[in-house]
């Protein structure tokens, strides 16, 4: 006999009930009855106590009524105690069962199901096969359209998001050579032969089809032994209704079915034993599984107890939007307390009267003072409301992955950041892909092993970003302009066909050169290239304007251009015909003064000593130090301002370096040696006056230099300027001195 849950006790097996009254009353006026009543209610004073409130305990079938009097020992209530009286909302612990309530709860709750198909459809979002030979790449594009590869991949993540485990079973093709040419150039529709019988792949064998079979009606071999061994045997245990169609189909199309399916599945319903799998072509995936459990748990599972919850609140509701209309108004005629009571002749009237109104609009009605309106009121309006709701549709979306702040539910505190939220959702969606990307992985490699390629396929997704869409695309153009990704793969992120946009970009390429077309303009692309260079060369004075083809109206009186008035502005020095400048002469004292014309030398001349100029080895040393200036000050500028490299300087801050290795050039000997404590050295003097007063004129120049040639000058030309501007200072005192 099974040992009983709450076991009864002596006292009340053996209790009888007596005929006793209830309550007593008395009259006021008869104080003995009042007396008798009062004393028989004093009886019951020993009755008043406490009631002593259950404890839940270790075992439920523990029971400690017997040891005091007046103790209640009840066992508590728990979740089983529950379960037992409402069992068709208890969560089932069986994992056959689980996996049938969760796909319940798929196909009836519409949350469950939209979050589920949107994890699915998002983690496989732009799944493809790519490969470093095109010729390759298209065989396995093509190869896996034919196997509708997109429609495999989410179907795959719905079942292991939804259920935890996909059980795939697997059908080769063996195709011919002219099928294998077929996929290399395009899509066709071969005519296969589905091979389901052989485990070996052979040449040419691969796979074709994939068919995903309830996991609810497969069984592992050997239960929890299974665990100690890495290749696993599934089977299948056939629900009674298959067999029934199986044993004894009704027509001739349940015949045709039966008759195409394998020996083995017919001899299976016939004895109602497991149908083997063939472990060759059978693959099983599991979502987050341990080594000892045979099944993994679905992600549904942790979430059926406030889903059930749900349930009961719209229950709840119904049932409360049925009362939620009923009112009850009472019409009292006459009074008690005024000893009236109504006639049948009143309460007729009454009743005719109320009849016959259609309840619309303000009804007026002529009594007497014996009436009254007595209307019920109903304060289940308060009951209907989401703020129940609340709390167990965080549960649910924080037991799918989904955060808080993308449903707009959220009220909790701790909840609501984002970069966590976010980051759950995303490993999530990314471990499922963790796992679609093994399961293709191995069937590339059956179909590199069968056609003999030498690399396999690779496989990519679309990049999953929940945040600024813009933004991220802007960055990658920007990207692709500096060449660090490729054109196609943007093509790609953008949702366009690389090798359709390939063949349209090189026609319309053709067509422009054909002159069939506008020129493309842009900040990239200058439709007139010829014209951009004839302005160039007529600005910088290259050109007149009739060589360009450009025809100039007459200038008006008093109009002059802007190299007229820089002529009127510069002073004309008018050269001495020695070599000199007539306005500041080199000798002193007046013209005619010198040695007279025609005159010999009384005595014989000195001969004169070449000296060459050393401007030419003066700059070109200009240029390698400043290199070396630039090696050596460079980290020490870096650190000075706490950046991490030149490029990061802002622009007050390049322009002061600049100015600091300038200094530095100018400080330094013509064709000295340049060395770190050399510069280390001069940098206690850079800004001494001569210095400062050499750079001032250095940037005058500098700046004249640009303003002629209208055009701002580039690093480069700085640089040579630069070097040219040292060689002239050193090369002149140099020769001063020799003079």
């Amino acid at each position: 006999m099974p040992k009983k849950k709450y076991p009864k006790s002596d006292a009340i097996e053996n209790m009888s009930y007596q005929n006793k009254e209830a309550y007593v009353t008395w009259n006021d006026s008869d104080l003995v009855a009042k007396k008798e009543a009062l004393s028989e209610a004093s009886k019951g004073l020993e009755e008043f106590n406490g009631i002593q409130r259950a404890t839940a305990n270790s075992s439920r079938y523990r029971d400690f009524s017997k040891l005091l009097p007046n103790i209640s020992g009840r066992p508590g209530l728990t979740r089983s105690d529950y379960d037992f009286f409402r069992p068709d909302e208890a969560v089932p612990g069986e994992i056959k069962a689980i996996f049938m309530a969760a796909d319940n709860v798929y196909n009836r709750v519409g949350l469950v199901k939209n979050v589920i198909d949107l994890m699915g459809d998002f983690a496989c979002q732009g799944i493809r096969l790519v490969h470093p030979n095109k010729r390759i790449e298209k065989f396995y594009r093509n190869w896996f359209d034919k196997i509708r590869g997109e429609d495999r991949s989410e179907r795959f993540l719905n079942n292991l998001y939804k259920v935890g485990n996909v059980v795939i079973n697997r059908q080769t093709a063996k195709i011919s050579l002219k099928v294998t040419d077929n996929l290399y150039r395009s899509i066709a529709s071969p005519d296969l032969i589905i091979n389901s019988e052989e485990a070996k792949v052979e040449k040419r064998e691969i796979p074709w089809r994939y068919t995903f079979i309830d996991p609810t009606y497969v069984d592992v071999i050997g239960g929890s032994l299974s665990s100690f061994v890495s290749n696993k045997t599934y089977a299948i245990n056939m629900p009674p209704m298959l067999r029934k169609i199986i044993n004894s189909p009704k027509n001739d199309a349940e015949r045709a079915i039966i008759d195409q399916l394998p020996p083995q599945i017919i001899e299976a319903a016939k004895t109602k034993k497991p149908y083997i799998l063939d472990p060759d072509k059978t693959l099983v995936y599991h979502y987050k599984k341990d080594d000892w459990q045979m099944w993994s748990y679905p992600m549904v599972y942790a979430i059926l107890d406030d889903i059930n919850i749900i349930e009961k609140l719209k229950l709840a509701d119904i049932a409360a939007l049925d009362g939620a209309i009923s009112n009850i108004r009472i019409f009292k005629l006459g009074s008690l307390e005024h000893k009236i009571a109504p006639t049948a002749a009143a309460a007729s009237k009454l009743g005719d009267i109320l009849q016959n109104n259609v309840g619309g609009g303000t009804m007026d009605l002529v009594w007497g003072p014996d009436i009254e309106l007595i209307e019920s009121k109903t304060s289940v309006h308060q009951f209907l409301g989401e703020a129940k709701y609340t709390p167990h549709l965080n549960s649910i979306y924080a037991g799918l992955g989904i955060p808080p702040t993308l449903t707009g539910t959220y009220g909790a505190s701790g909840t609501t950041n984002n970069f966590i939220s976010l980051k759950t959702l995303t490993q999530r969606l990314q471990y499922g892909r963790k796992v679609l990307s093994a399961f293709w992985k191995n069937e590339i490699a059956l179909v590199q092993k069968a056609m003999g390629f030498k690399y396999p396929a690779k496989i990519e997704f679309d990049r999953m970003d929940l945040s600024n869409e813009d933004a991220e695309k802007a960055l990658l153009v920007q990207l692709a302009d500096r060449n660090i990704v490729s054109d196609e793969l943007v093509q790609r992120i953008f949702g366009f066909d690389p090798d359709m946009e390939k063949v349209r970009l090189n026609k319309e390429h053709r067509d422009r050169e054909n002159e069939r077309m506008i020129p493309k303009s842009g900040p990239w692309h200058d439709p007139q290239t010829e014209q951009s260079l004839q302005k160039i060369a007529l600005q910088t004075g290259l050109a007149t304007p009739s060589q360009v083809d450009l025809e100039l109206k007459p200038k008006k009186k008093g109009e002059k251009t802007l190299l007229e008035l820089k002529a009127e502005n510069t002073p004309v020095k008018s050269p001495s015909p020695f070599g000199g400048d007539v306005s500041s002469p080199s000798k002193p004292g007046q013209p005619q003064q010198g040695r007279p014309k025609t005159s010999k030398d009384t005595q014989k001349r000195k001969q004169k000593n070449f000296s060459p100029q050393t401007g030419a080895s003066v700059q070109i040393w200009a240029l390698e130090a400043q290199d070396k200036i630039t090696n050596i000050i460079n980290p020490y500028l870096i650190e000075f301002y706490h950046k991490k490299n030149m490029r990061s300087l802002s622009s007050s801050e390049y322009e002061e370096a600049e100015n600091t290795k300038t200094k530095l050039l100018f400080m330094l000997e013509p064709l000295s040696t340049i060395s770190e404590e050399l510069l280390l050295a001069k940098l206690n003097t850079i800004n001494s006056i001569d210095v400062c007063s050499l750079h001032n004129e250095f940037k005058q120049w500098i700046k004249s230099t640009s303003s002629t040639l209208n055009k701002p000058l580039t690093a480069e030309e700085q640089k040579h300027m630069k070097a040219y501007f040292y060689s002239l200072v050193y090369s002149n005192t140099d020769i001063n001195n020799e003079g």
